[in-house]
């Protein structure tokens, strides 16, 4: 019997509390999904969700008789959360769908765990450990989950055809967990439904596609989906573009100590084009930080890799730096991907890598001088002070900043004469 009960979070005192709480009475809790997938993967444990057979309402009342915090956090779909010295734990009832529409389905609850494990998306997804700490596997999933293979639980149209959704997530846990090529029937499945994306919510979308480029290294799930076209249904941006800058991107975020990042590589497989961008942000609902990241990249301009540090300071004040540093990171991408056995990309990639540095401690000189100066200076407040501004700025930026705020006052005095 596989089972769970050594691993150090199962040993949890909560969670046994928990555990004991639905258990008794002729109730039934067991752990479910990520928690157990991902021990059996060797992989860390953060969330931890339990499946019961007890309704909503009987597991407050447990909670309650038991001194556990209760949060009714989805009652409709069957869900409690149980929260033990600040640890939550997300309790469901066993569920069947009694009726779906591609975004949303109706619930009924359930005792039965088979009918419970055959609702879940993907068989690596659907297995359950008792409070011994027992695996069941009620799915094939734990065949699954040793070769690595994404699988969608029975027929793969019919899943795809609750919740449209599931296509994503089929190649998201294919690019965390997955091995070799894709599931055939799973990759038919997406591809053959892949324009039911289209009624899906943007956010929806765009969580599970941010999820998707966060992975370690997202290239192969990229590649099949281009490959099936899912990638242009969400993405056409991406469509001319391609993904092949993702490869060498991911190797240079490994080498250097980069955390993933799912703007930069969104921004690797788009065009720079501030225009289409916007509508992309407008279209996916990107939040304001993300859409402005994506546009300062796009209005950011090329940086030649052997500028002198006082043309490049310029650059960063005109242009600012976190849209150059996107810029410095995907130049640095693909000239590391071209430097084995090539003197000059590795050159240019030691050059990328300095400038690089340089821009993250960078720090934004101070002009100067201000409105109120210029207005000091006898000129009427409008236009003219900004251009006046303007002219003062631009000759400081030009000399690198050396000008103080004397010399500046006094050039002001002789363009307001």
């Amino acid at each position: 019997m596989t089972g769970i009960a050594d691993q150090a979070w199962f040993r949890d005192p909560a969670l046994a509390r928990v555990l004991a709480l639905l258990n008794a009475d002729d109730g039934e809790g067991r752990v479910v999904g990520g928690a157990v997938r991902n021990s059996l993967m060797g992989l860390p444990v953060s969330d931890i969700d339990i499946a019961t057979t007890l309704t909503p309402e009987i597991v407050m009342e447990r909670a309650a008789a038991a001194g556990i915090k209760a949060v009714p956090t989805g009652l409709q779909h069957g869900t409690v959360t149980l929260v033990i010295e600040g640890k939550p734990f997300e309790v469901t009832t066993l569920r069947t769908d009694v009726e779906t529409d591609g975004r949303r389905a109706k619930v009924a609850f359930s005792t039965d765990w088979k009918a419970d494990a055959e609702r879940r998306d993907l068989t690596i997804n659907a297995l359950y450990a008792d409070a011994r700490g027992e695996v069941v596997d009620l799915v094939g999933g734990l065949a699954d989950i040793e070769t690595r293979n994404i699988r969608f639980i029975g027929d793969a149209a019919r899943r795809i055809a609750e919740d449209h959704l599931r296509i994503l997530r089929f190649f998201r846990f294919f690019a965390y967990y997955g091995s070799g090529r894709p599931d055939a029937e799973g990759l038919r499945a997406c591809a053959a439904a892949r324009s039911k994306l289209k009624s899906l919510s943007a956010e929806r979308v765009w969580s599970e596609l941010r999820k998707l480029l966060g992975a370690a290294d997202p290239g192969r799930a990229l590649l099949w989906m281009r490959q099936v076209a899912v990638l242009t249904e969400i993405l056409p941006e991406s469509e001319r573009w391609g993904i092949d800058a993702i490869p060498s991107l991911v190797a240079t975020e490994k080498a250097l100590g980069w955390a993933p990042d799912p703007l930069l590589r969104l921004a690797a497989i788009v065009p720079p084009d501030a225009v289409r961008l916007t509508a992309l942000a407008a279209r996916l609902k990107l939040s304001n930080v993300e859409a402005a990241t994506l546009k300062a990249w796009a209005m950011a301009p090329s940086v030649n890799d052997e500028i002198s540090p006082a043309a490049f300071e310029r650059l960063l004040y005109r242009s600012g730096a976190d849209g150059i540093s996107t810029r410095l990171k995907l130049a640095l991408g693909v000239a590391r991907g071209k430097a084995e056995g090539d003197l000059g990309e590795m050159a240019r990639s030691a050059r990328l890598g300095r400038l690089m540095d340089r821009a993250a401690n960078w720090k934004k000189p101070q002009f100067p001088v201000n409105g109120g100066d210029v207005i000091a200076a006898g000129i009427a407040s409008g236009p003219r002070v900004g251009e006046l501004l303007a002219v003062l700025e631009n000759q400081w930026v030009e000399e690198n900043f050396a000008a103080d705020r004397k010399v500046l006052l006094a050039r002001l005095q002789k363009l307001v004469q």
